[in-house]
């Protein structure tokens, strides 16, 4: 019915400014790159200037998105991140703050490691079916970056990147199916930040955890559905909450196992046909937390030209810890023009590659400025990058840190 419709209105996603080869990470650290790039379906990663963070990460996928118009009727706020700069002021307040958004506008930050985003979309899913929206829109920002990873096993699939999406009854780009959601949670210490500077667990906890909720969240959606449903036909196609891309085809291939008879041929076939498309942006990002799942749905209008308005998606959302989502949407009739607006491939182009030595060096100052009371990133670096590409383009950034203070300003 026409008063449940609610989705996506808009979408955009900011990538970073510059970019790391997965191949020269490999060649640089003794691994196998041909193996590794293929095992693991990733090419390239994000990585973050030392005048970028979690705020400015989402200010700056949301601050193009949104209309003067859109920012007075937003009256909900929700940033997913678990690379919160501050442990008690929440990201949001900077992102309400640096978006102009009305004074009533309810803002909260929400850690749920990588399910944050999904966890905020219920959330504003159901605040905007109530009194208090009052006809208002909902806007999701999922920010995050890995912390200091070199040289640990999992440091070929990190990254970086920012997703905001723009909710509202009126979706023109995907809407969710009221009732079709599947949940499944089990408490699991696969992936864990003991504190704002590591982030560490046990890599093969983690995909045995992915993999469990797959199957638990789709068997609840079948189970809440409460109708017979053919996985192989019922949706055009599957996305998959994307930690690295490899793990995709694990996961279609299992419930593939579980709900139909085809051959492991069959199953290939069908994974490059439903889910490959959508791992195109995320091959390029790295690990991109609670926004891969957003990214995956502009890759597939990116690169699927078969995909039609009205065809049904199957969307897999984990966060580690654990809590995972399966549920269904049906893209709209603006979701291709969305997708160009959002021009992500032509972002990611724009990145500036580093040599493994100036990621290094980028990852260091990084590090080293958390939870630091003061700091002042070196615009000069990089061989002048802030002058090439944020000077005079509007992008949040961080201008320093004063007694903890910190400062941020547009370029």
């Amino acid at each position: 019915m026409t008063q449940n419709l609610v989705g996506i209105e808009k979408l955009r996603v900011y990538p970073g400014s510059l970019s790391l080869s997965i191949r020269a990470l490999c060649e640089a650290r003794g691994l196998d790159a041909e193996r590794t790039c293929a095992d693991l379906m990733i090419d390239e990663r994000s990585v973050c200037p030392p005048w970028e963070d979690a705020v400015t990460l989402g200010v700056n996928a949301a601050e193009p998105l949104l209309s003067e118009e859109d920012r007075s009727q937003i009256g909900l706020l929700l940033v997913g991140t678990e690379s919160s700069v501050d442990q008690e002021k929440p990201v949001s307040s900077w992102v309400h703050h640096f978006l102009r958004l009305p004074s009533d506008c309810l803002n909260l930050e929400i850690k749920h490691a990588c399910f944050a985003a999904t966890g905020a979309l219920e959330l504003a899913k159901a605040w905007l079916h109530s009194p208090a929206a009052r006809g208002r829109k909902a806007l999701i920002v999922s920010t995050d970056q890995t912390t200091l990873t070199l040289n640990e096993s999992w440091e070929p699939v990190c990254g970086a990147g920012a997703a905001a999406v723009l909710l509202s009854t009126k979706p023109t780009v995907l809407t969710c199916e009221t009732g079709r959601s599947g949940i499944y949670a089990h408490e699991v210490s696969d992936v864990i930040r003991p504190n704002m500077r590591l982030e560490t667990g046990n890599s093969e906890t983690s995909l045995f955890a992915y993999l469990q909720a797959v199957e638990g969240t789709y068997e609840n959606y079948v189970k809440v559905v409460g109708e017979p449903i053919d996985f192989a036909k019922h949706f055009a196609r599957v996305l998959y909450h994307t930690p690295f891309a490899g793990i995709t085809y694990r996961a279609h291939r299992a419930l593939l196992s579980a709900y139909s008879t085809m051959s492991g041929k069959e199953m290939k076939a069908d994974y490059q046909k439903r889910t490959l498309p959508a791992i195109t942006h995320n091959r390029r990002m790295g690990a991109t937390y609670g926004a891969s799942t957003f990214i995956g749905l502009l890759g597939l209008l990116d690169t699927d030209p078969t995909v039609q308005a009205g065809e049904r998606l199957g969307i897999f959302a984990y966060g580690s810890g654990s809590c995972a989502e399966f549920y269904s949407a049906t893209l709209g009739a603006g979701a291709r023009d969305c997708a160009k607006r959002a021009n992500l491939g032509a972002l990611l182009d724009a990145r500036r590659p580093l040599t493994v030595a100036e990621y290094e060096m980028v990852e260091h100052i990084r590090d080293e400025h958390v939870g630091v009371a003061e700091f002042k990133p070196d615009l000069t670096r990089l061989d002048h990058w802030y002058d090439k590409y944020y000077r005079d383009r509007h992008l949040l950034v961080l201008r320093g840190i004063g007694d903890y203070y910190r400062d941020y300003a547009f370029s």
